[in-house]
């Protein structure tokens, strides 16, 4: 094998650490944005809030996704501490919108711009937007997430009814524990052989023993409020229910006897009564027909989650990115114009702190170099940190102006009016990388006079019409959400019904495609949309 030198001309992509900043500031959602504001100004002294509009910077963020200048190429590979990773990187940056994001570990720290000159007015790094607040009044220590668990839990309530109870200690402690081993919808899911082994290890004395509390202790939880709680299944959790309607005194011959049937039919499979099978459970429950569809009434009126109510869910409160506002218009006139704009309360005003600043500029000669560097570089990062933050909110801005004037017909009939669109027709739009359009649409919201969406909801695919066109599919959904609310209970639509009337209006949509669209919309087949 030969050895030998030769020269070789090649571009590759270097993600500087400001290039991979202005990516990963891109993708987070609201909430994690502020978080991220919160982290940088805990670690950067030179970095803070301002309730003052600042002058925007004055060095090209009017142009969102502009490719990275030369000079500032040259600012990033300056020589600093970290010269060595700077030389392997000094290849030319293209367009950012092409770049894949890189976690944390890839990158390396800051190295700032290289220098030690300052503009004369530091203030000209601000932000023009308040910090992200919960817009629940002036107490900044205010959390929605507080407000949800303030909420009983199901344990407690329970807990709560037990302290009534005269018990033994011995029983205190067993129904105290199958109340804790209930799941979020209040049903016991270990038997209670399992928990007891669980406790006894391999002592067979001990096991028939806690056998017996936990027997003893079930019946009593079974007692208390929510009706149904301490089940073990969903037929034993209707019949507490339908029992503890036959516990009413003043129940009539005919209330009475309902009541025995839906009992009967609860301890048989509840796979026939989900798929409403009325024969079959006529003849299992040795009743009438009449009487097996009123029983059925009667049980889906019943609560098969007795837990659900009790379920500490989470608060998330959707504040939207960018508000949709009708321009002003004259009475009895359809506004068909709209005015795009950033929600002020999600921007954070930011801006470089003067006086810290000033301070650094007036010492840059002392003789702590080494200090002065590392401080000059924290400078950099938190101009850099409020210049990506600008690009962020501009590249929003940009996309959602774009999706209005796509489907400028939804914000004035809804979503039946929703026009198909992709993330390729808003990239070509705008001169941005189709990923960076899937970045900016995701966990980002739009309030409109329909509601509040998050941005993807505006993009979906195309079936075909008639008339060669395009229909989308989130208009087709709504059409098939309009049509079933429309139907008649006794003779519900069928999917293949649903395919015809699409068809009738020009739209090629298969059945199964409605069934797939259907489903999507959480509403149940024709035979169980039926009224008995």
């Amino acid at each position: 094998m030969k050895q030998g030198l030769s020269l070789r001309v090649s571009q590759h992509l270097a993600l500087t650490p400001q290039l991979q900043q202005s990516i990963r500031l891109l993708q987070l959602s609201t909430l994690e944005l502020s978080q991220e504001v919160e982290q940088m100004l805990d670690e950067n002294p030179f970095l803070e809030l301002t309730q003052d509009e600042a002058v925007r910077e004055d060095f090209g963020i009017a142009q969102a996704d502009t490719p990275v200048t030369r000079d500032d190429r040259e600012a990033e590979t300056a020589p600093t501490s970290i010269a060595d990773y700077a030389s392997t990187t000094s290849a030319e940056a293209t367009n950012d919108d092409e770049a894949t994001p890189l976690s944390a570990d890839d990158g390396v720290s800051w190295e700032g711009d290289g220098t030690t000159d300052m503009a004369p007015d530091d203030g000209e790094w601000g932000g023009e937007a308040k910090a992200s607040t919960n817009n629940l009044g002036d107490d900044g220590d205010f959390d929605a997430t507080e407000l949800a668990r303030t909420q009983e839990s199901l344990q407690a309530h329970l807990h709560r009814q037990a302290l009534r109870l005269r018990l033994s200690p011995t029983d205190t402690a067993a129904l105290r524990f199958l109340i804790e081993s209930l799941n979020d919808d209040g049903y016991l899911d270990e038997p209670l052989e399992d928990l007891a082994r669980g406790l006894c290890g391999g002592d067979l004395d001990q096991l028939d023993d806690l056998v017996h509390h936990f027997t003893v202790a079930l019946h009593l939880l079974h007692s208390l409020e929510p009706v149904g709680v301490g089940a073990r299944n969903l037929g034993e959790c209707l019949r507490l229910q339908l029992k503890a309607l036959q516990a009413d005194e003043d129940l009539s011959d005919e209330r009475s006897a309902l009541l025995a049937v839906a009992v009967r039919m609860c301890s048989q499979p509840m796979d026939l009564l989900a798929r409403r099978d009325i024969k079959r459970l006529v003849q299992l429950c040795d009743a009438t027909d009449a009487q097996v569809r009123e029983a059925i009434a009667l049980i889906a009126r019943l609560e098969p989650k007795p837990g659900r109510r009790f379920v500490d869910v989470q608060r998330n409160i959707v504040v939207p990115d960018v508000l949709v506002v009708p321009v002003s218009k004259r009475p009895g006139v359809v506004n068909t114009k709209f005015r795009v704009l950033l929600n002020p309360e999600v921007m954070p005003r930011l801006r470089v702190h003067d006086i810290y600043a000033n301070v650094l500029r007036n010492h840059r000669g002392g003789k702590d170099t080494a200090s002065h560097a590392a401080l000059q570089q924290r400078l950099q990062e938190a101009r850099w940190f409020i210049k990506n933050i600008q690009q962020r909110f501009d590249t929003i801005l940009r996309v959602s102006t774009a999706i209005v004037e796509r489907q400028s017909s939804f914000f004035v009939h809804g979503e039946l009016a929703m026009r198909p669109l992709v993330l390729r027709e808003i990239a070509d739009e705008l001169g941005l990388h189709e990923s960076t359009i899937s970045r900016v649409t995701t966990a980002k919201y739009m309030a409109t006079p329909f509601g509040t969406f998050e941005l993807k909801y505006f993009f979906g695919s195309g079936l075909g019409t008639e008339s060669g066109g395009n229909a989308s599919s989130t208009a087709v959904r709504a059409l098939i959400k309009q049509f079933i609310s429309a139907e008649s209970n006794l003779k519900p639509l069928s999917d293949n019904q649903i395919s015809d009337m699409l068809k009738e209006q020009g739209i090629e949509c298969a059945r199964r495609t409605v069934a797939k669209y259907r489903e999507g919309l959480k509403i149940a087949p024709a035979s169980l949309r039926k009224a008995l």
